[in-house]
């Protein structure tokens, strides 16, 4: 891991950080205050580094108030419905 962090620029290491970031402080069991904050970070992190935005990060980044405070809480139902959303989503975007 150590050979990898030589090897990023400034801008990679940010979107790194801001992807723990956001995994650890609103992925996780117990969603901080500034969440939103978190993810459009990460967001502006992705994109100065070029990344295209997915289909599921653009879900994340557009509907944030959807998600509860406690995401450990939902059920494995409750997450395999929202692949299914998704799929429908990229089944539907997919080409253009």
């Amino acid at each position: 891991m150590k050979s990898l962090k030589k090897k990023l620029s400034e801008a990679e290491k940010a979107a790194c950080l801001a992807f723990k970031s956001v995994c650890t402080h609103f992925l996780g069991n117990k969603k901080v205050e500034n969440y939103e904050d978190l993810v459009g970070d990460m967001v502006k992190c992705f994109r100065v580094i070029g990344c295209n935005m997915s289909l599921k990060l653009h879900v994340l980044d557009s509907h944030l108030n959807f998600f509860p405070k406690n995401l450990g809480a939902i059920s494995d139902e409750h997450g395999e419905r929202f692949h299914q959303d998704i799929s429908m989503f990229e089944k539907r975007f997919s080409g253009r």
